[in-house]
C-alpha cells in the first residue's frame, strides 16, 4: 500500500479538525462536536465530495484510536475510588441504564423496527459521553461543585456497565440466538477472562511498572504500558471479545499503581490524536440524505433521550439520597449520548446484525444531545436553587 495517500488524507483530516474544532471552541461548543463536523464536510457523501481516499487506513487509524480512548478511561477508572464515593453512584447507574434500555427497545419496537435494531437501539442510549460531559463541566466552571463528583462516579459505574453491554452485543452479534443456556456459558467465560486478566496483572504489572520507575524513565513507562495495552487488547480479540474490553482492562489494572498518574499525562497527546480520527471517522460515515429520510426519528429519539435520561437520573439520586439541587444537576449533565453509542453502533453494523440507517441515526442523536449539555448544565444550578426554594421558604 502507497504510503503517499494515507499521509494527504491525515494531513486533510488533522487540519480539518483543527480548524473546525477552532471554530467550535470560540463559540463555546465542544470540541468532539467539532471532529464529527470536520468528518461530515470532508466525508465522502457532503458535496462536492470525498476529501479522503484511503478510507480503509483512515478506518484502520479510528480502530486504534478506540483502544486509547478505552485504554484513558480504564487509566482514570478505579475500584477504590468507587468504593469511596459510596453505592449510590451504582444505585444511579444501574436505574438509568437499565431504564434506558428498556426504553430505547420499546421505542425501537413502536417504530416497527426489527428486534436486534430495537435490542442496539436501546443500548445506543443507554450509556452517557465521559468525554462529553467532563469537558463540558470543565468549560463550565463547574468542576468543583459537589455535583460534578457524584457524576464522574456514575461515568465509572456507566462505563463499566457499557463495557458489559459491549460483551453481551458482541455475542449476540456471533451467536445470532438469545438463549439462557449460551448466555450463562458466555458471561462464565467473560467472568474468567476479566478475573484471570485481573488477577495477574495485579501480581505483575504493579513490580514491571515499579521497576521502571526506578529508571525513572518517561519513554520506557510509555512503551511498557502502551505495550501491555495492545497485549491484552490482542488476547481479548483472540478469545471473541472486543479490542476496546483489553484495552480497559489493561488500564483498570494500571489505574491501581503508584504512577497512574504520571501515565495518563504521557499518553494523553497519543490518546487525544487518534480520539480526534476516531471522530472525524465517525463524522466521515454520516449521510445527510438518509438522516434527513430519518429526520422525524432522529428529533424524537434525541427528545426521548433527554427526557429519559434527566428524569431516570433524577428518580434514582433521590433513591441514592441525594439533594435536590445536586440530583437536578447530575440528571442535566446526563442528558446525551457519545462515544461509547458509537462503538456499540459499529459493532451492530461490523456484525451486520443491524440495519444501516442505525449507525448514522446514533451519529445524529449524539450530534443533537451533545450541543444541548452545555446549555442544560449551565442552567442546571437556577434549576436547581429554584426547585429548593420553597423548602428555604417554608
Amino acid at each position: 500500500m502507497p504510503l503517499e495517500p494515507l499521509i494527504q488524507d491525515l494531513a486533510v483530516l488533522l487540519c480539518a479538525a483543527a480548524f473546525v474544532t477552532f471554530l467550535f471552541h470560540k463559540i463555546g461548543q465542544p470540541v468532539v462536536l467539532g471532529y464529527i463536523v470536520a468528518g461530515l464536510i470532508i466525508g465522502p457523501h457532503t458535496p462536492p465530495g470525498s476529501w479522503v481516499t484511503d478510507l480503509a487506513g483512515i478506518r484502520l487509524w479510528a480502530d486504534i484510536g478506540v483502544i486509547f480512548l478505552m485504554f484513558s478511561l480504564g487509566l482514570e477508572f478505579s475500584f477504590r475510588r468507587l468504593l469511596q464515593l459510596g453505592s449510590g453512584a451504582v444505585v444511579i447507574a444501574l436505574f438509568e441504564v437499565g431504564c434506558m434500555l428498556g426504553v430505547g427497545y420499546w421505542a425501537g419496537r413502536l417504530a416497527g423496527w426489527g428486534e436486534m435494531n430495537s435490542i442496539f437501539l436501546g443500548a445506543i442510549l443507554s450509556i452517557s459521553s465521559t468525554t462529553i460531559i467532563l469537558k463540558s463541566i470543565e468549560e463550565s466552571g463547574l468542576k468543583a461543585q459537589p455535583f460534578a463528583e457524584t457524576a464522574f462516579a456514575v461515568l465509572i459505574v456507566e462505563d463499566l456497565l457499557a463495557i458489559l453491554i459491549l460483551a453481551a452485543l458482541s455475542l449476540l452479534g456471533t451467536q445470532k440466538e438469545f438463549t439462557g443456556l449460551v448466555m450463562a456459558q458466555e458471561v462464565g467465560k467473560l467472568v474468567l477472562f476479566v478475573g484471570g486478566w485481573f488477577f495477574v496483572g495485579h501480581l505483575l504489572v504493579p513490580r514491571l511498572v515499579c521497576y521502571v520507575r526506578k529508571v525513572q524513565s518517561d519513554e520506557m513507562l510509555t512503551l511498557l504500558s502502551l505495550g501491555l495495552c495492545f497485549l491484552v487488547a490482542v488476547t481479548a480479540q483472540h478469545f471473541g471479545y472486543s479490542m476496546a474490553l483489553g484495552a480497559f482492562i489493561m488500564g483498570s489494572i494500571i489505574a491501581e499503581t503508584p504512577e497512574a498518574h504520571r501515565i495518563i499525562e504521557l499518553v494523553k497527546p497519543l490518546r487525544d490524536l487518534f480520539g480526534a480520527v476516531f471522530f472525524v471517522s465517525v463524522g466521515m460515515l454520516i449521510e445527510p440524505k438518509s438522516l434527513w429520510e430519518h429526520r422525524t426519528a432522529v428529533l424524537l429519539l434525541s427528545v426521548i433521550t433527554i427526557l429519559g435520561k434527566t428524569t431516570t437520573t433524577f428518580v434514582s439520586s433521590k433513591l441514592a439520597r441525594r439533594k435536590t439541587r445536586d440530583s437536578i444537576q447530575v440528571a442535566f449533565s446526563m442528558s446525551q449520548i457519545g462515544e461509547f453509542s458509537f462503538i456499540i453502533a459499529a459493532l451492530g453494523a461490523s456484525e451486520g446484525v443491524t440495519s444501516g440507517f442505525l449507525y448514522p441515526l446514533a451519529v445524529a442523536i449524539s450530534m443533537v444531545t451533545t450541543f444541548t449539555t452545555p446549555y442544560m448544565i449551565r442552567h442546571s444550578r437556577r434549576v436547581g436553587n429554584w426547585a429548593e426554594a420553597p423548602k428555604k421558604i417554608a
